[in-house]
């Protein structure tokens, strides 16, 4: 083969071109690392030997008023791993799977994260037996460590436990007072930075970078707790007693609107092999998330109305018929019955309430007027949520006195047409006590910052429903109904007490049912010394046995009444006013 001369000078002038190229490349590159792509290799080199590990704050501790703790975080071991130190990625997810009994799931998702290598933290599990973790770590596997986490835990049982609520593991709060001030309770985390070699020891002249955490906020309820845990006591042995389906009960100072003490309680459903029917605290507070009609209790605010506004005195007497027939031969037409038989028959203002007579009230609170009785109801609080603030709180359910209709206009003087929850229920009879004016129901007392400064919680907001005057008038019609009415088994010895019962049909499926097939709600909510209260209560069992004579709010919620005042004198230290004898002897 023969080549000319000039090739010889093209190839040289070829290969000149290329490497020329290929140079600048080179050069190009090394350009190019040392400015714009520097960063991502110094990311790339400090991820692999730089590990980051989070200091968790410490969440804030839940104190009853009287300083015990009620919700607070204990340190616990978690087990987690860099995956970057991790040198037998298959052997080590194997034998944390086997010794702490991890899902198949979580053993393949171990896996993944040990043989990819682009985290430098990942749980291996968390919250688990101190010896457990420690036995683990013995075995000494590169990469697995140990950190303490804060578990929630309630350090006095189950009191105030429908209260308190819960957090997930991460401790966020997702219900009741762990939820409603989670931002307040959590703190601040912290941050520790240190660089290591490829086995995981620290480099000499490094340092480390640490970020200190902040601990939340503690918080201070305004619960009494051995209170608490008396109430929930009686009202879970009362819900026994009486076969029923539940029961609330709420403690609540009478001038600041202080919630001593708040227990719901309820039967677990029956399942198919038997197991359940058991009555327990619940995990959701009732009392401010479950609204139901309240019966004869609301006849409180129908006369109090009636009072106020002039329309009739305690001696005032009308002629009460046993039955009224509203909207007579229409689709509409209702017959409301009084309490109890009878013929037609004058009834003072005292008697209706005291023998808490339906159609009595119902005729006075016509003289009211529809409108100017439910501006009183909304006066009352009714219709809105309380200042609580609480997760989920209710309203109740209603309507605007312009909206009614019929009966609609008769039905709620006497309980029925309108859902109010047991903590308005309280609150709105509490407005008596406090002398005609409304105060707000409070379970925040004080907050304790990390710093130790003590910030008190402002007073509840109030605002007047009634006159003194007319406060006065309903407290002693309120002492007769537990003296000589339907209330007499909450009498209290050598101590007034004002209340007043209420018996109510269960709605189910829009209609009452019949005689033998009904449900009941029966309430008592009264405040003591009457004279010169310190503390109202309410006490509502849902769903009683109804072929007992203790469906009633005079037979069912009465006695609780008494037994949860006796508790609550004791615990508060409560006396009555020198002349304040009780209801006469006989």
């Amino acid at each position: 083969m023969h080549f000319r001369s000039g090739d010889t000078r093209r190839r040289l002038q070829v290969v000149f071109v290329v490497s020329t190229l290929l140079f600048l490349a080179v050069i190009g590159r090394v350009v190019f690392l040392q400015t714009a792509g520097s960063e991502s290799l110094l990311a790339a080199g400090k991820a692999q030997r730089v590990s980051e590990s989070v200091l968790v704050a410490e969440r804030g501790t839940i104190f009853a008023r009287d300083g015990g703790e009620l919700a607070l975080s204990v340190s616990s071991s978690t087990l987690w791993a860099n995956p970057k130190l991790v040198v037998d990625p298959s052997g080590a997810s194997s034998v944390l799977a086997t010794m702490l009994h991890l899902s198949t799931e979580k053993q393949q998702s171990l896996l993944d994260s040990f043989t990819t290598k682009d985290k430098s933290f990942v749980y291996i599990a968390r919250q688990i037996d101190d010896d457990l973790a420690a036995t683990v770590l013995a075995l000494d596997l590169p990469g697995v460590a140990l950190l303490h986490e804060n578990r929630r835990i309630m350090p006095s049982g189950e009191v105030g436990r429908s209260v308190l609520g819960l957090t997930d593991i991460d401790g966020v709060g997702l219900a009741g007072i762990e939820l409603q001030y989670n931002e307040l309770l959590t703190g601040r985390n912290g941050e520790r930075v240190r660089e290591h070699d490829k086995d995981g020891r620290s480099i000499p002249g490094s340092g480390a970078t640490t970020i200190e955490p902040v601990p939340g906020d503690d918080l201070v309820l305004t619960l009494e707790r051995s209170l608490q845990f008396q109430v929930e006591q009686a009202l879970l042995a009362r819900v026994e007693e009486l076969s029923a389906f539940g029961g609330t009960v709420i403690v609540m100072d009478s001038a600041t609107g202080e919630i001593y003490a708040i227990a719901n309680v309820q039967r677990t459903p029956v399942a198919a092999d038997g197991t359940g029917g058991d009555v327990e605290v619940t995990s959701g507070n009732l009392a401010a998330v479950e609204p139901f009609e309240p019966g004869s209790v609301a006849k409180v605010f129908s006369l109090a109305g009636v009072v106020d506004a002039g329309v009739a005195n305690p001696d005032t007497s009308i002629d009460v018929p046993g039955y009224i027939i509203y909207d007579k031969g229409t689709a509409w037409e209702e017959r409301i019955n009084d309490a109890a038989p009878h013929d037609l028959q004058p009834m003072t203002l005292r008697d209706i309430i005291v023998n808490s007579s339906n159609i009595g009230t119902v005729l006075l609170t016509q003289q009211l007027g529809y409108e100017r009785y439910g501006a009183y109801l909304e006066a009352f609080g009714f219709g809105q949520k309380t200042e609580l603030g609480f997760p989920d709180e209710s309203a109740g359910i209603w309507h605007p006195p312009s909206e009614w209709q019929g009966t609609e206009r008769v039905n709620p003087a006497y309980g029925y047409g309108y859902s109010a929850t047991s903590l308005q229920l309280v609150a709105a009879v509490n407005t008596v006590a406090n002398g005609g004016v409304y105060v707000a129901p409070k379970l925040l007392k004080a907050t304790l910052g990390a710093n130790g400064e003590i910030n008190e919680t402002d007073p509840s907001p109030t605002h007047e429903v009634i006159s003194p005057a007319s406060a006065a008038t309903m407290t002693g019609l309120m002492t007769d109904v537990v003296c000589y009415g339907t209330g007499k088994l909450a009498q209290l010895p050598g101590m007034s007490v004002a209340g007043k019962t209420g018996t109510a049909y269960k709605e189910n499926d829009g209609s009452y049912g019949e005689d033998g097939n009904r449900k009941y709600r029966a309430t008592f909510v009264g405040f003591f010394p009457a004279q010169a209260p310190r503390v109202t209560i309410l006490v509502t069992i849902d769903e009683p046995d109804p072929t007992s004579h203790d469906r009633f709010g005079g037979t069912a919620a009465a006695p609780l009444f008494t037994t949860v005042a006796t508790a609550a004198i004791h615990e508060l230290l409560i006396t009555p006013p020198a002349n304040d004898a009780g209801c006469p002897a006989g």
